[in-house]
C-alpha cells in the first residue's frame, strides 16, 4: 500500500461518515450503522498504509544509518548521557 492509498481511504471513511450523520438525521439507524462500520474499516485500512510506509521509512533510515557507521561516518567513541557523561548499561 501507498500514501496514496491512505489518502484515499480517508476519503472514503469521511464519506462514510457524513452518509453516516446523514442518515441518523433520517431516522435510517441500520444503513448509519452500516456506515459507521465501513468508515471504521477505512481509516482502519488508512492506518496500516501509514504504519506501513512509515516502517520503510524506517528501515531506509536504519540502512543509511548502518551503511554511515560502516563507514566510519558519526562515530563519537561511546554513547553520553544527558550530563555528558558515558551511559552504562543498566
Amino acid at each position: 500500500m501507498s500514501l496514496e492509498e491512505a489518502a484515499r481511504q480517508l476519503e472514503s471513511a469521511i464519506h462514510d461518515a457524513r452518509v453516516s450523520f446523514d442518515c441518523i438525521g433520517l431516522g435510517n439507524l441500520e444503513r448509519a450503522h452500516t456506515s459507521v462500520i465501513t468508515a471504521r474499516a477505512a481509516v482502519d485500512a488508512a492506518e496500516t498504509s501509514l504504519r506501513a510506509e512509515l516502517e520503510r521509512r524506517d528501515d531506509n533510515t536504519n540502512n543509511t544509518d548502518d551503511a554511515a557507521e560502516g563507514a566510519g561516518v558519526g562515530e563519537s567513541g561511546g554513547e553520553q548521557g544527558l550530563a555528558g557523561e558515558e551511559s552504562r548499561p543498566g
